[in-house]
């Protein structure tokens, strides 16, 4: 606390008294005033305790809480899913979504045509411990057979075969996507965590940028991306283009852009170890407040406690511990632009995760990887 709300000596009932009760008006309203400061100082240290621990009350927990969406997933998929682990570890899906409504329709380049898709999708396995983590992203064009599946609206969608991953999404909404990635995998999604293109762009942007760097031009018109061959501080308009470009890297392939999605997160994570938000309570409620206007959770995580404990429980986890795939694909002989799962290998990944084990290297090799690997470096 700064010396001018420390209590005066002479003020009865604070520490260190030593004067006489009685004090003229003027000088007790003084000493109010230095104490109003010294509250709103607290105030923001209050502001801090509530995003680093989940814990406290009041305007500024009800502010951050009701920035939250969330979707009961449990509920909309009921008991016919594949059992939890009882070995410590926890499967979460993180989906990217490109939703054009609102304020992604200029972020999106496209039209607001009451549809979204998930541009993104990761399935993020933390270890026994949470002390490492293994990441397994799905492209978005991979030929799936999606489920019978129910939205959290209440709302039945038949099954479909041979449609694109990311239908799933389009079709029914999280509960959708996550019945489909459960139903390839067989695992069981502990959580869903989805951000859209707004949540994105302004996360970086409170950060301060994200530092990549590029080993060759990098310049896409359609993701308003154009760099230069260096080390680069990404703002949020940057980051976005670059984890949405797939003609600028690489075969144009949507192989390419998980490779610099990959190699984005992995910056990310060592931004986010190296701000201090930790030291300046205004910072991190900032940072609080745009990521929790960014995210759309399952129920579970739909509250400031529950989400700031779950991201408390993952901090140890830094880009040296994430080992992160691609889900065995190799390109569709029918169309270059859609890529078909290789079983045998995918099952090899699927079996380490239910297994709590490392992904062994035999099961990526040999499969479609986009040609963008090393394009982009923390």
């Amino acid at each position: 606390m700064s010396a001018e709300s420390t209590p005066d000596p002479g003020i009865p009932g604070e520490p260190g008294t030593a004067g006489r009760r009685h004090r003229a008006r003027g000088r007790r309203r003084k000493q109010r005033e230095k104490r109003h400061k010294g509250l709103k100082a607290m105030a923001w240290t209050a502001a801090g305790i509530v995003v680093l621990g989940g814990t406290g009350a009041g305007y500024l927990y009800l502010k951050l809480n009701g920035n939250i969406d969330s979707v009961d997933i449990d509920q909309a998929l009921g008991t016919d899913r594949p059992e939890k682990a009882d070995n410590g570890s926890e499967n979460i899906l993180v989906l990217g979504s490109d939703t054009r409504s609102g304020g992604n329709e200029e972020l999106g380049g496209g039209t607001d045509d009451g549809t979204a898709r998930s541009d993104t999708a990761m399935i993020v396995h933390v270890h026994e411990g949470h002390r490492k983590a293994s990441v397994v992203s799905v492209p978005r064009d991979t030929i799936v057979d999606r489920p019978e599946c129910t939205d959290s609206e209440g709302g039945t969608h038949p099954a479909a075969t041979g449609v694109m991953f990311n239908s799933a999404y389009s079709t029914g909404g999280a509960a959708c996507a996550v019945k489909t990635v459960e139903s390839i995998t067989d695992l069981r999604m502990d959580h869903y965590l989805e951000i859209d293109f707004t949540g994105f762009q302004k996360l970086i942007d409170e950060l301060g940028g994200v530092e990549v760097t590029t080993t060759e031009d990098i310049s896409d018109p359609e993701s308003h991306l154009d760099l230069k061959a260096g080390t680069h501080r990404l703002s949020g308009e940057q980051a976005l283009g670059l984890v949405r470009t797939r003609h600028g890297v690489g075969d144009g392939s949507d192989l390419g852009r998980i490779q610099l999605q990959q190699a984005f997160i992995k910056a990310l994570v060592q931004q986010v170890e190296e701000v201090g938000v930790f030291t300046d309570p205004k910072k991190l409620y900032d940072l609080a407040d745009s990521a929790t206007k960014a995210v759309t959770t399952d129920s579970d995580l739909g509250s400031v406690n529950s989400l700031m404990s779950f991201a408390n429980g993952l901090k140890g986890i830094g880009p040296d511990r994430m080992h992160m795939v691609t889900m065995p694909v190799v390109y569709d002989p029918a169309d270059a632009n859609r890529v078909l799962p290789v079983q045998d290998k995918a099952q090899l990944v699927w079996s380490a995760l239910r297994n709590d084990e490392p992904i062994p290297e035999s099961a990526t090799e040999g499969t479609a990887a986009g040609e963008a690997k090393g394009v982009v470096t923390p």
